[in-house]
């Protein structure tokens, strides 16, 4: 009662000076309210931002680690597949994509000359297509329909390409002559230079050349175990032992060309 009366007796002057006083006193009271809610949220906000850095180093440190492991793994899976190109005489991916099909049907008294595959125009593969396998030379698609194809086989007689000599760039002719026996395949090279030779007790390999159409050059075709001079005396011909697994086929791949793929 006794500061109501002093206010309210007191000259306006003083007044004025004791209510800025009181002002600036409880001024920080007022606002510390408002501090500390900034502070709060400095803090959690310091806080939150320490730990999200935290797990984003951690993250960070794990995808690392696992980019590292699929680099190292990218690297080993490339070496590997050009390992298995060599190994099975696959032309490069750039060219060609390798659609693999299983065998269904391979009927005795044409064994030498087709067989029937599980995958057709539904799965990209067009007439002309080249067929290969681990050993080589498969043959060439001659038929399809949605879920099948027919292959013409290397030792058909009817089957007829570019080759060359393994290490030489002159072409030749390769046409397929049936069998050796029931388990031995065999062709015909034909057109062969004057110059060219074969060892005693030796081989020359026979490869695709690159006049062979659908098909990349190097592709085994065979071995040219015997070659005569032609009746001309310009070239010669001779018989190519191709390789046993084509009597045991199981699948093969079709060379689906990269640009057939992008259509």
């Amino acid at each position: 009662m006794a500061a109501l009366l002093v206010c309210l007796l007191a000259p306006s002057a003083l007044r004025h000076f004791t209510s800025r006083v009181f002002s600036e006193f409880r001024a920080p009271i007022d606002s510390l309210p408002s501090h500390l809610s900034d502070l709060e949220k400095y803090w959690l906000m310091s806080a939150g931002s320490k730990r999200s850095l935290i797990e984003a180093g951690r993250d960070l440190a794990r995808l690392n680690s696992a980019y590292e492991l699929k680099l190292r793994e990218n690297e080993f899976l490339k070496s590997r597949l050009s390992r298995y190109e060599k190994i099975l005489s696959m032309p490069t991916p750039d060219r060609f994509k390798c659609e693999v099909a299983r065998v269904i049907r391979r009927e005795v008294n044409a064994w030498w000359q087709y067989i029937v595959i599980r995958k057709g125009s539904a799965d990209g593969i067009r007439e002309g297509y080249a067929v290969i396998y681990a050993g080589g030379v498969v043959g060439r698609v001659v038929k399809t329909t949605v879920h099948t194809a027919t292959v013409e086989l290397v030792s058909s007689r009817k089957f007829r390409m570019a080759a060359q000599f393994d290490g030489e760039d002159r072409p030749v002719i390769y046409q397929g002559g049936g069998s050796f026996s029931f388990r031995t395949g065999k062709g015909v090279v034909t057109d062969v230079p004057g110059d060219v030779r074969i060892a005693s007790g030796e081989s020359l390999r026979l490869v695709t050349s690159p006049l062979a159409g659908t098909f990349p050059e190097g592709i085994f075709i065979g071995d040219v175990v015997d070659l005569k001079t032609d009746s001309d005396a310009l070239f010669k011909t001779g018989v190519v032992k191709l390789s046993e697994g084509l009597d045991s086929l199981r699948e093969v791949s079709v060379l689906v060309p990269i640009a057939d793929v992008a259509k």
